[in-house]
């Protein structure tokens, strides 16, 4: 199938990688744990390429839980150990920890304040920004938004939430609208869902 969708240039023509840019990427997402989940994945990132993590994605929600916050506070060293044998996943003693602390940093935020979505969403003042790039050296790395949830999640006990990480997960998950004018799916993602 000849694919003629004009859209950003970043996913090339790899299938996975295109079903991301086309269905996932930048889409509002305002689900508690679905947000956990990215974050961490994005912490994943660091330091790689995103299709990277993407090829991995199933292997890592195995490998974690499905990432349920409540069971990955519970990991314990020789769970750690046990990660660290995945070749499922980035096998970083760093990266691996974050999750685990994280998860923990993530209950204890609900437990004190309530809505985890809530809380990150306040940094776009509760609705997505749109941006109108027409070509991608125009997009930056990072934002004021991403280094003020940079900061803040670092004060709430989290880490691998650099401002570089924060800017990428707030593309991802529709909080930044970064696709370009002309990409099929700059119109879909630039007009918010009506929330229930």
């Amino acid at each position: 199938m000849n694919d003629k969708k004009q859209r950003c240039p970043w996913p090339g023509t790899d299938p996975l990688y295109v079903d991301y840019h086309d269905n996932v990427w930048g889409r509002p997402v305002y689900d508690d744990r679905e947000l956990f989940e990215k974050l961490c994945l994005d912490g994943q990132q660091a330091g790689l390429a995103w299709i990277t993590i993407l090829r991995k994605l199933d292997t890592y929600r195995q490998a974690y839980d499905q990432f349920e916050p409540t069971l990955i506070a519970q990991y314990d060293e020789a769970k750690v150990e046990l990660l660290l044998q995945d070749k499922g996943i980035v096998r970083n003693r760093l990266k691996v920890n974050s999750i685990i602390r994280n998860a923990k940093a993530y209950l204890a935020y609900q437990q004190n304040h309530g809505s985890f979505s809530d809380f990150l969403w306040q940094f776009v003042g509760g609705e997505p920004i749109v941006n109108h790039w027409t070509e991608m050296s125009q997009v930056p790395a990072t934002s004021v938004e991403s280094d003020a949830m940079s900061k803040a999640l670092k004060q709430a006990g989290f880490n691998f939430v650099g401002s570089t990480i924060c800017y990428a997960f707030m593309q991802a998950v529709g909080m930044i609208n970064d696709h370009l004018v002309d990409c099929h799916c700059y119109h879909q993602c630039a007009v918010p869902p009506k929330t229930p």
